[in-house]
């Protein structure tokens, strides 16, 4: 059952489209100027309308999976009702037209999983307003979802709005009912959360109010509903201790307690962060949420099975200096001539992970969900490197492929140690069974070649970074 947005809507649209979801069996959500319709009566008999649309088509759609022998034995003996398995678990994927969201979205409905994406498209909105792109084109959403269909024949229902919007919000979780969200929904740079203070206010209001919406949604309408929230590894700050997933045991004035790892965030997205995280563990607390926090780490590749089955399913692969991460600029870089940028020393260590790492992760912590009341943290990386250690990855491999690879410190633009202490733990997906995509030669190999594939697109006036951390003021930035 296809699914889409009607902006800017009326009553003889409405009455055309609910026309039209009877004669195909598509689905609408209705919106106005990306917010719900304000005909109260209109837009709720249409979500009526597409959920029972919904609800009849599930019971016909199975996903093919091997059936174990003990599940087969129930199964005959009737001890276990045959929706225990036929029925697909309906995910809803906040973000999901993003760079780590649409990636998920695909790889899971793919699994079999019934999957809905909620996306207001502002990260679009954002190359336009400072002049960057993709270095892949991406097709509109509703493009790709068209194409995923005609190629795999699987629904993705979509709901177009801005989750800062409580009554959007509402109507798409009742509408669609969902057992699991996933929450990638957020303005996810620090770069552009420091370029200046309009961007540093939306940046935390968007973020933190976004997932505050969330919580209250699943109190209010999905009360077993298991929150899975991408967090980032920048919350920890780079203490000079060994950073534990979530938790540390303290011993203080002869008592034990276990507490939440200290947080020392970095800009004013990592604030919003550590705000969400506060957030969502309280509502664990007081009203029974299931939550868990996937603390990644820096996310690298663009390719997964799913997005490289058809051009207009590519993800986004940002290389400038307000949203591409450090492997990925690199890459571009080294395909275009230009010197790789260290930022200072370049002794800055993160946790790294392949995006096909981010999908599966996301599906352990789906099938395998936090208790009632329980708050999880998962650190969510599958290996450490320095900025240094990246440019001479990068460097030996370019260099396999012909190309003159050349290194150069530029001053930080952050605020930053750049040479320190760091080991963080990261055993909790491990022993769900994540089978990481380790960096290997094949793998640069593999993005470099990409990025001279579409090395045409580069505007090299976007790879140095522009962004000051000390330098932001009150003055509205242009571009």
């Amino acid at each position: 059952m296809a699914h889409f947005a009607i902006a800017h809507c009326n009553m003889n649209s409405f009455l055309a489209a609910k026309s039209f979801v009877r004669n195909t069996g598509s689905c609408y959500s209705i919106c106005h100027n990306s917010v719900p319709f304000q005909t109260n009566r209109c837009s709720k008999g249409f979500l009526r309308l597409c959920k029972g649309r919904h609800q009849n088509q599930s019971i016909v759609r199975a996903t093919a999976t091997p059936m174990s022998r003990e599940l087969e034995k129930r199964t005959l003996s009737g001890s276990l009702h045959s929706d225990s398995f036929s029925k697909p678990k309906k995910v809803m994927i906040i973000g999901g037209d993003g760079y780590c969201g649409w990636a998920t979205a695909l790889y899971l409905s793919n699994k079999g999983y019934e999957v809905a994406i909620v996306d207001n498209l502002v990260r679009r909105l954002f190359d336009h307003q400072l002049g960057i792109d993709s270095l892949t084109p991406i097709s509109s959403i509703q493009n790709r979802i068209h194409r995923w269909k005609s190629i795999v024949g699987k629904n993705i229902q979509l709901y177009i709005g801005d989750i800062c919007d409580f009554e959007f919000l509402a109507e798409a979780f009742k509408a669609f009912e969902p057992e699991s969200v996933v929450h990638f929904g957020e303005q996810r740079s620090a770069p552009y959360s420091m370029i200046d203070r309009s961007r540093a206010v939306y940046t935390q209001h968007n973020n933190v109010i976004g997932t505050l919406n969330v919580l209250f949604a699943i109190k209010e309408f999905s009360p077993d509903c298991h929150l899975v929230k991408l967090g980032t590894m920048g919350e920890y700050g780079t203490p000079n201790i060994d950073i534990e997933e979530g938790y540390i045991t303290i011993t203080h004035n002869g008592r034990t307690d276990t507490l939440p790892y200290p947080k020392q965030a970095s800009s004013f997205y990592h604030l919003s962060k550590v705000h969400d995280s506060h957030n969502i563990a309280f509502t664990c607390k007081a009203w029974g949420i299931r939550a868990t926090d996937l603390n990644q780490g820096v996310v690298y590749g663009v390719l997964t099975d799913e997005t490289e089955m058809h051009e207009e399913l590519y993800n986004r692969f940002d290389y400038d200096g307000v949203f591409g991460t450090a492997l990925n600029r690199f890459c571009v870089q080294a395909a275009v001539g230009h010197p790789l940028t260290v930022y200072g020393k370049g002794g800055q260590t993160r946790g790294y992970l392949d995006i096909r790492d981010t999908v599966q992760c996301v599906e352990l912590a789906i099938a395998n969900p936090a208790k009632q009341g329980e708050f999880r943290v998962f650190n969510q990386f599958t290996e450490q490197f320095s900025v240094n250690d990246l440019a001479k990855l990068v460097t030996t491999a370019g260099k396999k492929l012909g190309l003159d690879v050349q290194t150069i410190s530029v001053p930080n633009p952050r605020v930053e140690a750049e040479e320190h202490y760091y080991n963080a733990k990261h055993s909790k997906l491990i022993e769900l069974g994540l089978q990481p995509h380790l960096l290997s030669d094949s793998l640069l190999d593999s993005l470099l070649n990409f990025a001279i594939k579409f090395k045409d697109r580069v505007d090299t006036a976007q790879i140095m970074p522009t962004v000051s951390w000390k330098k932001i003021g009150v003055k509205p930035v242009t571009v």
